[in-house]
């Protein structure tokens, strides 16, 4: 660890004159001036990592004392509201947008400061998605977008071309695709989604109720769960269900796409290593997790042969991810505000920030769109986005332009949705149609019977 350590902070101070003149830090701070950064990385290996990233900084900043505390992302509420109370909140703290929108909406977070940095990276280098998520709803932004995660269809390009049919970006493709390639007689699916009660569902779900203009509540916080647009989506869900593998499915069942058994598959960013590294996806090739899949070797050609339809279409175009962001706190000493504020931009430039994104290759990706298709960038550690390309990359990080949540209205946080999110009452409904065979409207209205219990709370 103390090599890899040394070998980092010793490239970083290759490009002082680079990451600087890119607006981090034209000159150090005359005065001393000190505040903690909160991160919810809390591992060893990224602490050090982030740790690198200080000591370059304050070794042209020597004035500037920067704290790195370390906290769980499910305490940020908790300790966000506590430092407040005590007047002691972080210069900059990493936090999911949903928190961001919360604690701007409370008023901890310097929207003034936060306007001007935006401004000065450029709103149109960000991916329009991200900032929509900490927008305030007024042409401000409570936080910046930093990294994040994009899930969607990831489908095997090679058999569409045969079979002539078009990427499943859209509800006909996706049903005509999953019609298509189900073939269960040879032990082949045509899709994946989920149909267990847990997280794996909804995160399926979410952008199939978005693309056809379904919400859980309006930006008045009034629940339309109810709604025909809603019940198209819980239909249509249902229907693609019928070409999973059998019994109800989770993540799990990636394993029938890594065993050329399956045509897409819902997933996250994080499965591009599964896709590209044989020590990777070895945990997939076995026949231990299912007894129908007799194992198999790794598929060199996989990742060239899959593509990503990172926005699903019907009525209107939408996406499923996370954004993690930077937010810098309303600060009593403007000098706080100013340090952290430069910092913060020495963390967007160019070898920086990629530094950064480097800790979780597939699991952080960036939100300024150049980034996307940069040579360094494109040679993670791991060598994984190798296997993909710039072209593809690009095409796979497109997603954060179109990335929504229940949770997010119009700049305002539901904390009901987080709380309906929490009790896995969408899954829940969905198991009970494609697993129970319960009736489409009886379901939803017990759904949203227990979503009001949980709003009456």
């Amino acid at each position: 660890m103390k090599r890899l350590v040394f070998l980092l902070f010793g490239f970083a101070l290759l490009f002082p004159v680079q990451v600087f003149a890119a607006g981090g830090a034209e000159e150090s701070t005359s005065e001393p001036v000190e505040f903690d950064f909160w991160t919810t990385q809390t591992q060893s290996d990224r602490m050090a990592t982030i740790q690198v990233l200080i000591d370059t900084y304050s070794a042209i900043n020597p004035n500037v004392t920067i704290n790195l505390v370390p906290v769980d992302e499910n305490d940020i509420p908790t300790q966000m509201n506590a430092a407040a109370a005590a007047g002691t909140l972080p210069g900059l703290v990493e936090m999911g947008a949903e928190n961001a929108v919360t604690f701007g909406a409370e008023g901890y977070m310097d929207k003034a400061a936060t306007a001007a940095l935006v401004e000065e990276i450029g709103a149109d280098n960000f991916y329009s998605g991200v900032l929509r998520l900490v927008s305030d709803g007024e042409g401000g932004y409570y936080a910046l977008p930093y990294h994040g995660w994009i899930q969607g269809i990831w489908y095997r390009s090679d058999w569409f071309e045969e079979a002539g049919l078009d990427p499943p970006n859209s509800w006909e493709n996706i049903r005509e695709a999953a019609e298509y390639f189900y073939r269960p007689d040879e032990n082949q699916y045509g899709i994946l989604v989920g149909t267990t009660a847990e997280t794996f569902t909804e995160q399926c779900f979410t952008p199939i109720a978005m693309s056809n203009g379904a919400a859980l509540f309006d930006r008045d916080g009034n629940l339309v769960f109810n709604s025909p647009e809603m019940k198209e989506a819980v239909e249509f869900y249902a229907e693609l269900a019928q070409y999973n593998p059998p019994g109800p499915q989770t993540w799990r069942a990636r394993d029938y796409y890594l065993q050329g058994k399956m045509a897409m598959f819902f997933y996250s960013t994080y499965i591009m290593d599964d896709l590209a590294l044989a020590e990777v996806a070895a945990g997939s090739l076995t026949n231990e997790n299912f007894e129908n899949l007799e194992g198999a070797s790794f598929d060199p050609d996989l990742a060239d042969n899959t593509k990503l339809a990172p926005i699903i279409s019907n009525s209107r175009d939408a996406g499923y991810g996370v954004v993690v962001t930077m937010g810098l706190t309303e600060q009593e000493d403007p000098a706080v505000t100013s340090a952290a504020a430069k910092f913060l931009r020495y963390l967007y430039t160019q070898n920086a920030y990629i530094t950064f994104l480097h800790m979780a290759p597939g699991g952080m990706n960036p939100t300024l769109k150049e980034i996307a298709t940069n040579a360094r960038f494109q040679n993670d550690p791991k060598g994984i986005f190798a296997n993909y390309g710039p072209d593809k990359m690009a095409e796979i990080i497109s997603g954060m332009n179109e990335i929504q949540t229940f949770s997010i209205v119009d700049g305002r946080r539901i904390e009901a949705a987080s709380a309906i999110f929490s009790n896995q009452i969408i899954p829940q409904m969905l198991f009970a149609i494609t697993q129970e065979g319960a009736a489409v409207d009886r379901a939803m209205e017990n759904a949203e019977q227990a979503m009001m219990d949980i709003i009456n709370q």
